[in-house]
């Protein structure tokens, strides 16, 4: 490790990257599909790098593709130290893997999604600070905008939600990582977010602003909307 990468900050960053990405249609891996040239996964991690606050990034890749990921990224995270390990078949067996790999000297663990590849670094440091602050759980999220309607599998109508109410969670979210450790060793089910395991534990969790740049890139028309945003 650099001297440069010792003065980093106390944070490790958790990137699950090994999902295949079935809705963005055919193509490999969600993470490695490319944007503007580059692979979700370069933005991704570029982005979270450049928040001082992280130190550390765990990439969890495709079982066949670790070495090639490792390489893919050598030149985004020369101020950070990198980590590229087998992801699972699942998102959590994804996240579990990557936490087994953070270097002992990491107290703050976030996790985040590589298809949230325009996340803004301010964004990163938002959550760490919160977790810092006291909040063992912290998630980024934004309001509804749309009218939520409760639907039977039938599809009518039971109730339309409050809408004042409910938010929309982003990645990356922050924790003790502790209680990230815990809540993945008391987990039964699969869950596709971490912050839900935490809330199953009794683990309060806190909420900060999150970004319209945080947008998820799941489908087809999500890549474009990123390339316009990018070409902005």
């Amino acid at each position: 490790m650099t001297a440069q990468q010792r003065m980093r900050g106390d944070v490790a960053v958790l990137v699950p990257a090994a999902g295949q990405g079935i809705r963005l249609g055919p193509g490999g891996p969600k993470a490695l599909r490319s944007l503007r040239g580059e692979p979700l996964l370069v933005h991704a991690v570029r982005r979270v790098a450049a928040a001082p606050c992280v130190g550390c990034v765990v990439v969890a890749a495709p079982a066949d593709s670790v070495a090639a990921v490792r390489d893919l990224l050598s030149s985004v995270h020369e101020h950070v130290e990198l980590l590229v390990v087998a992801g699972g078949t699942t998102r959590q067996e994804s996240v579990a893997a990557a936490l087994g790999a953070v270097p002992d000297r990491y107290d703050i663990v976030l996790v985040h999604d590589a298809a949230r590849a325009l996340t803004p670094p301010e964004l990163v440091e938002r959550v760490a600070a919160a977790v810092r602050d006291g909040h063992a759980a912290v998630i980024p999220a934004l309001p509804v905008v749309d009218t939520i309607k409760h639907v039977q599998p039938n599809g009518e109508v039971l109730a339309t939600l409050d809408r004042s109410a409910l938010r929309a969670a982003q990645t990356p979210q922050g924790f003790l990582r502790s209680v990230l450790v815990e809540a993945h060793a008391a987990a039964v089910d699969d869950h596709t977010d971490d912050a839900g395991m935490a809330e199953k534990m009794g683990v309060p969790v806190w909420t900060v602003p999150g970004e319209e740049l945080a947008l998820k890139i799941t489908r087809p028309l999500d890549l474009a909307i990123a390339e316009l945003l990018l070409d902005r």
